[in-house]
């Protein structure tokens, strides 16, 4: 159901962007996949790196994320659900293989609940050349990074808990969402609003694009379509619907 609201969270509204997960791709033909999204026209591929600490699950390395440069142009980002040691220890190799193809910064995401030290964290990712980014898990408050917001590029709601491809979004998050928007509003911030979990070209991107965010990461959302250029063009429709009054509410 779709109705029609007038009445925006803010006047302002940043460009939206759609940014698949490759989780759901097939990982045997990683360069392909890479070479289909761009083609599909998204605007950032999202590489999600998982140690089995932090989270749950074993992904990828920096090793993969840099393979897959030379079948495509399209910006890369990598969100890091790895422990502090990990992070530390890696984020050179990491902040290197999300670059651009001629250098140009990768978004590299540092998760607030992972690193002690996020502020160094932070910090060195842009000293190495990368678009420093921070994410919060669904239980983590915005106050968690007021802080080091004159740090980031952007900041990543996770609308699921991480480790796993495919889980139902969490509405509450909403909340945190414009919370963060109002704070970049009255700060004057150059700072996006990512999401990611659950996302689908419904009612979930359409309200979280009301609420602030522009930047959406979709992975199963995207990859059931018939086509990649289908499901990217459905996700940016239905954002840029909201951002224009036109809400899809929650069934």
């Amino acid at each position: 159901m779709t109705e029609s609201n007038p009445k925006k969270s803010f006047s302002v509204y940043r460009p939206i962007q759609i940014i698949p997960s490759v989780l759901p791709a097939d990982w045997a033909n990683m360069g392909g996949c890479v070479k289909d999204l761009e083609e599909a026209g998204v605007d950032r591929i999202q590489f999600d790196v998982m140690d089995g600490n932090f989270v749950p699950n074993l992904t990828f390395g920096p090793e993969m994320i840099a393979a897959c440069r030379k079948y495509c142009n399209v910006p890369f980002e990598t969100q890091l659900m790895v422990s502090q040691y990990n992070c530390e220890t890696m984020l050179e190799a990491y902040v290197e293989a999300t670059k651009g193809p001629n250098g140009e910064p990768g978004v590299v995401i540092a998760h607030a609940e992972a690193n002690i030290h996020l502020h160094r964290v932070l910090g060195r990712i842009r000293d190495l050349g990368g678009s420093p980014s921070v994410a919060l898990n669904p239980h983590t408050p915005f106050e968690m990074i007021s802080n080091i917001m004159d740090m980031v590029d952007h900041v990543l709601v996770m609308t699921v808990n991480p480790g796993f491809g495919g889980q139902a979004y969490i509405p509450t998050m909403l909340n945190k969402i414009r919370k963060i928007r109002q704070f970049v509003i009255e700060n004057n911030l150059n700072v996006d609003i990512e999401v990611d979990g659950g996302i689908k070209a419904n009612w979930t991107i359409s309200q979280c694009a009301e609420a602030g965010a522009n930047c959406f990461i979709a992975g199963s959302g995207m990859f059931a379509y018939p086509s990649l250029k289908k499901g990217c063009d459905e996700l940016r429709s239905v954002a840029l619907d909201a951002q224009n009054g036109k809400i899809i509410s929650e069934p």
